[in-house]
This record gives C-alpha cells, structure tokens and sequence, in this order.
C-alpha cells in the first residue's frame, strides 16, 4: 500500500491488486457506515486505487491507514441487484471456444457467479464488475466495433461490463439485458455503485 497526497484534502492510495482494493474499498464503507470513519467526503476507487477526499488532515489519516487490516468483503449482501440476461451475443461461440466449454455453458458459468461492482467509469452507469474466476478472464476483440447496442453484456479481461447505452467497444459480447444501467431521472440515477452485488440471470429468449 502507498498513499500519496492530492491537492490539500485528498488522499491517493495505491494498493497491490484489484483483491486489495475491493477489500479496502469495503472496509472505508463498513467504519463509514459504523460512524468510526474520520469526517470524508467522496469514495472513490478505481481498478488499482482508492481516492478519498474531503480529509481535514490527509497526513494523519495515512499514517492511521497503515495500521489497518480491512477483511475480505463477504460473499453476499443485502440489496443485490440482479440483471436478467438473454444469452444471445455475437461473441458467445468464440468465449466458448476460449474457456474450452459448449457455448450453452456460458450462460450457467456466468449466471452463477457472485459479482461485485469493484469500480466505475468509461460511461455513466457502467460498471468493472469482478469475481469470474482468473481462468475465464478473455482478451478484448483485436479490432472494437463502433456501436455496441445499449444492455449489451461483455466480458473483458477479468471484468464484466454492461453496456449502459449504446457506444463504440471492444469487449467480447455473450448477452443483453433490458435492465436500465442509467437513468437521470431515476434517484441514484446509476443502478449499480461501487461495492454493489450483481447476479445476472439467464432470461428467455
């Protein structure tokens, strides 16, 4: 772990893997949440990093930091979204092929995962959803497409993703889902947060 100041109010820390920073993450939001967490503003993690701001003194909370030992999120928690998913997309054949499976697989290799929204970013509402296992991770496609269809479900080196509206990507595609991702009128707006449970559910076709 390294922490590295921003600006007079923030602080940046570095961990060593996605796993250290999920667990980081969810340890900011459990003494949050149980009112032992200094005063802070936003929490903001990312694939590597976790940005903590609105700190009135960032130095003594580092130093504070390093003493923690932030346990492993749990399996499960309340308030799991679940996306129901037509396993119907255009790249199905060729996750198959990479994960050695019948393309019929995917969807109960895929459905039966416990993902957790590790971080967001590259659109509003979109997602860096982890906990495929390290096996099923699979390349992005060499060349993107320009316009992947809103609700698109995509998978990404160790990621799965969903498509809040339509946009250029080049993630491999297995399915699509009719769940809103987005919705500015909606309150949060977003429907998955960092920290949020998702469970995708094979739908009909």
């Amino acid at each position: 772990m390294r922490t590295l100041p921003v600006g007079d109010r923030a602080l940046l820390v570095e961990l060593a893997d996605a796993d250290e920073t999920v667990a980081l993450h969810a340890e900011l939001l459990r003494r949050r949440a149980a009112g032992t967490l200094p005063p802070v503003g936003e929490i903001v993690p990312a694939a590597r990093t976790v940005l903590i701001d609105g700190l009135a003194d960032p130095a003594g909370f580092a130093a504070r930091l390093a003493g923690w030992e932030a346990a492993s999120p749990g399996a499960r928690a309340a308030g799991t979204v679940e996306l129901p998913v037509r396993y119907d997309g255009p790249d199905l054949a060729e996750v198959a092929a990479l994960w050695g499976v019948p393309a019929r697989e995917v969807a109960r290799i895929h459905s039966a995962v416990d993902f957790r929204v590790a971080f967001c970013g590259f659109a509003p509402g979109f997602g860096y959803l982890t906990g495929l296992p390290r096996r099923y991770a699979v390349p992005r496609r060499p060349t993107p497409r320009t316009a992947v269809p809103v609700g698109a479900v995509g998978l990404a080196g160790p990621y799965t993703g969903v498509y809040p509206r339509s946009s250029p990507g080049g993630w491999q595609l297995i399915g699509t889902t009719d769940s809103v991702l987005w919705d500015p009128a909606r309150e949060p707006a977003a429907l998955l947060a960092p920290g949020t449970r998702v469970r995708f559910t094979a739908a009909d076709r």
